[in-house]
């Protein structure tokens, strides 16, 4: 090996492994890991990798464990490890070592950040050097690019291999002079695979494949001196006693390269566990969500959107386990981390995102909410992100927790109001109660009142006005409903109009509609008896009578 290609003097080998002692944990307890690059926002693949490490660590009573993976300076982004630490710690999906709210590490099995274990690196390429397992490689970008244009001329298969690995035979004398004219190189695995053997490999879910040996000599450090994905990932699984890979399955392609790297380090490699990514149907076939056009693939859209953490969780407990919905039915009150994830459940195929099931999750877990709760989180959730409803609830908090309470008390639990998904949806559901919203709607009510002639209307409003009583409980309130119903020839029921249709105009609901209509603008809502309770009486005669 050329003597002159580290400048400085590196950790021994054995210095690094009595550092990093074994963990000492018993067979069932398992080590995972996230490990992130810096390089651009949270994407939920991202948090949906994170939760099953998580969840397969902590339900063996093991380690969890984050790692920040920045030996790509180009494309590293700047705050991207503290946006990855705060959604981690913001989802509950907390790891044991690795860094915590304040940037500060814990665990004795760091640095947890690659670019501050730089040294480490190199002291295991210097082992390789020394063991004739590695070598410097002085081509140039363009002489690279000259390789694969000439291999795709010849229709040789595309890679640094065999013939076309130009610097894996130079001597130590060439290697020197190169390396002191200043000529940039990189270190490459000298690799002894044959790419016309077959191997076979295992893989936790994937089971057992087949794969040609690998014979690429690829880079494990770079020009910077940092190492590369493959070499990097090797040496800190095994020095922080890694027992589980989990992992996009983009990189199963490359695990006899990595099973290799472990087997030339001597070491045993962790079990590699490769999961599908979550897709997106798109017309009728399917594809990965993507960070380009996919907002929802973004974990700061569930944020801005108003999504309760534990919506997304138990939505992405789901995506990783169908029965993850049957398990919640069974256990209404029960914390999801009571939930047992199976990785053999995991969805070999990819997961489907479905944002009409996270709805539905998300609408479930409100539901069970106190409309007090309800009102402090989409309060503070709108201090951040909707002004509008901040000015509402300041306004008159107490009429807007009035609002939010409507069908969520004195209510059986089936019958609990499930309309809320997401924290923006609050202020559609308050802003029709204030005034400077609703004297907006004029031409909306107009439209909705067209299923019945303005004659009717006019006599319905005016006779209900006469009667009006804001003390009157829900039946009563109703039976003079039901007068005016009939009176005006429309049926008491739809049972009755179904039996007699030619006797009747309509039925009662069409009446009782023309009031929703009126108050609100909208033809859907809740409980109109109790929206009309909470408006109160004077603001209840103020809109009839702008009708009328």
């Amino acid at each position: 090996m050329c003597n002159n290609i580290f400048k400085i003097e590196l950790p021994s080998i054995e210095s690094i492994e009595s550092k990093y002692k074994a963990r000492g944990l018993s067979s069932g307890q398992k080590v995972t890991r996230f490990a992130p690059s810096p390089t651009g926002f949270m994407h939920i693949g991202g948090l949906y990798a994170a939760l099953i490490s998580e969840r397969v660590a902590h339900q063996s009573n093991g380690v969890f464990y984050l790692r920040i993976e920045d030996t790509d300076k180009k494309r590293e982004i700047e705050d991207a490890i503290q946006l990855i630490i705060k959604t981690l710690y913001f989802y509950g999906v907390i790891p044991d070592e690795g860094f915590n709210l304040d940037s500060v590490e814990k665990g004795e099995y760091g640095p947890y950040q690659q670019s501050f274990r730089k040294l480490i690196y190199q002291a295991y390429v210097k082992k390789l050097l020394d063991e004739g397992k590695a070598y410097p490689c002085f081509l140039s970008v363009e002489e690279l690019e000259n390789i694969r244009k000439e291999q795709e001329i010849s229709g040789d298969r595309p890679g640094y291999y065999g013939k076309w690995a130009k610097s894996r035979e130079l001597t130590e004398p060439e290697e020197k002079q190169k390396i002191d004219a200043g000529i940039p190189f990189v270190i490459r695995f000298k690799s002894n695979g044959n790419y016309n053997k077959k191997i076979r490999i295992k893989d936790y879910l994937k089971g057992e494949r087949e794969f040609p040996e690998n014979d690429l000599d690829v880079v494990i450090m770079k020009a910077d001196g940092l190492p590369t994905y493959h070499f990097a990932h090797v040496i800190d699984d095994h020095l922080m006693g890694t027992t589980h890979v989990i992992r996009g399955d983009e990189w199963f392609p490359s695990l006899p390269l990595h099973i290799q790297l472990f087997k030339c380090m001597g070491w045993k490699a962790p079990e590699y566990v490769h999961i599908s990514p979550i897709e997106k149907l798109e017309g009728t076939s399917r594809r990965k969500l993507s960070k380009r056009k996919d907002p929802e693939a973004n974990m700061s859209f569930y944020e801005e959107q108003g999504y309760p953490k534990e919506a997304v969780i138990e939505y992405l407990l789901n995506l990783a386990n169908a029965n993850f919905e049957d398990w919640r039915r069974q256990n209404n009150t029960k914390h999801y981390n009571e939930f047992k994830l199976e990785l053999r459940k995991l969805n070999a195929s990819g997961a489907l995102f479905d944002i009409n099931k996270l709805n539905n999750i998300s609408k479930n877990i409100i539901g069970k909410m106190t409309p007090l709760d309800i009102f402090n989180c989409s309060y503070q959730w709108a201090k951040d992100h909707d002004k509008q409803l901040v000015e509402y609830i300041e306004r008159d908090q107490e009429y807007v927790q009035k609002i939010l309470a409507i069908e969520r008390t004195n209510v059986s639990p089936e019958r609990v109001r499930k309309d809320i998904a997401k924290w923006s949806d609050v202020k559609f559901e308050v802003n029709y109660f204030f005034d400077e919203y609703f004297n907006g709607l004029k031409d909306v009510i107009m439209q909705n009142l067209t299923f019945m002639n303005h004659e009717d209307i006019y006599k319905i409003v005016s006779d209900f006005l006469s009667i009006y009583n804001e003390n009157d409980n829900k039946n009563e309130w109703f039976e003079k409903i039901l007068q005016l119903a009939s009176k005006y020839g429309y049926a008491k029921n739809a049972k009755e109009l179904k039996t007699s249709p030619n006797l009747f105009k309509g039925d009662v609901s069409d009446v009782a509609k023309v009031f929703r209509v009126i108050l609100t603008g909208r033809t859907q809502t809740p409980d109109l008896h109790s929206i009309m309770q909470v408006m109160g009486k004077e603001r209840v005669i103020k809109r009839l009578k702008l009708y009328i």
